[in-house]
């Protein structure tokens, strides 16, 4: 066949898969529009899916076109084939592409129906639930597709049966290679499936105060409070103790510590703590108490409790109360700041109170 009627039908069938892919694309728009008439979610589902939706829909029609113009018969023997079996390949990785997409859209949909219904814990745990979900499903999407693409080649059909027949070798040999690899998949599974850690969770882990950010099959991502990124095995949290402070809710509790003279003034500085925790706006109001906790040496040990609605705004209230309180203590109360007493004896008599001097640190 003369090469002008060739590209004659190759225009004609690329052409015609142009035009059924513009039209998968409004078909998708006017889907997205019946469900809801809110342009944001419109967006959140246009966006993702319309490139795979029209690859999509054009590689199936240009396969067809191929077939009904004529143009697979006019390549030849050799020519045909080829282009079937690339339109078939193109076709499977367009359709694990849209699923993938799906599953995205799937997940973000769900997230934000339950996220407006329940803010809470509840509402992370499902987060962390789905984040993992549909990241296996998308992982279980691109082996098939992978897989179901090479079998479309005649060698790798052979060689597939004879992988079966030697399977269980071959799965021994690929366990033992990857043992640490599927560890950290099956410890990311149990954390799901456990409920240990959930993303947002405040935790303290390798002695560093941070939430957790991201949740994979292979690793945990937590950032810790100066923006840093902690990057930890999943096997890390199945197998070390680690704290986390919103286990079961995320209000929290914190102290703050300070040492004093013996001649503070309890009573007045309890009186301060309420001052500065009356419109604070970190402070939850659930409880708060100034406390003596140990009085040994020359000084006495003061803590203040204080809680908040999460971990982020306990700590800054810890920061807060302590600023203000030794501000408090130095401006009001110079004598009660940490002082060093001495017992001075004269000639070897023993020390009288009126010989003992206070001098500060």
């Amino acid at each position: 066949m003369p090469v002008l009627d060739v590209l004659a039908l190759v225009g004609a069938s690329v052409g015609i898969a142009l035009v059924v892919a513009a039209i998968a694309s409004l078909v998708l728009l006017a889907g997205a529009f019946a469900a809801t008439r809110s342009r944001a979610r419109i967006a959140e589902v246009r966006k993702p899916l319309r490139w795979p939706v029209a690859v999509l829909a054009f590689v199936v029609a240009l396969s067809v076109s191929t077939s009904a113009t004529g143009l697979r018969q006019a390549l030849g023997e050799r020519g045909g084939p080829v282009l079937a079996q690339l339109l078939v390949i193109a076709g499977i990785a367009a359709g694990a592409w849209l699923l993938v997409r799906l599953l995205g859209v799937a997940s973000a949909a769900v997230l934000q129906r339950f996220s407006a219904a329940d803010g809470g814990r509840r509402a992370r745990k499902v987060a962390t639930q789905i984040g993992i979900l549909r990241r296996v499903l998308s992982v279980v999407v691109v082996v098939v597709a992978f897989g179901a693409a090479l079998f479309t080649f005649e060698a790798a059909r052979v060689a597939g049966t004879s992988l079966l027949a030697s399977a269980g070798l071959a799965s021994l040999v690929a366990g033992l290679a990857a043992q640490s690899l599927l560890g950290n998949v099956f410890a990311g599974i149990q954390l799901v499936a456990s409920d240990a850690i959930r993303v947002d969770d405040v935790v303290v882990v390798e002695g560093e105060w941070g939430t957790i950010e991201e949740i994979t099959l292979t690793y945990v991502v937590v950032r810790v409070w100066d923006d840093r990124r902690l990057v930890l095995p999943s096997t890390y949290f199945t197998t070390t103790p680690f704290e986390n402070w919103t286990r079961t809710t995320s209000e929290v509790m914190g102290a703050v510590e300070l040492d004093v003279d013996w001649t503070v003034p309890v009573d007045a500085m309890r009186a301060q703590l309420e001052r500065i925790l009356d419109g604070n706006p970190r402070f939850d109001g659930r409880a708060s108490a100034l406390q003596v906790t140990g009085a040994t040496g020359g000084s006495i040990r003061v803590r203040v409790l204080v809680t908040a609605e999460d971990g982020s705004a306990l700590a800054e209230l810890q920061h807060d109360v302590r600023e203000r309180l030794v501000t408090w203590l130095r401006e009001e109360h110079p004598d009660a700041m940490p002082r060093q007493r001495l017992a001075v004896a004269d000639g070897g008599a023993e020390p009288a109170p009126e010989h003992l001097e206070a001098s500060r640190r």
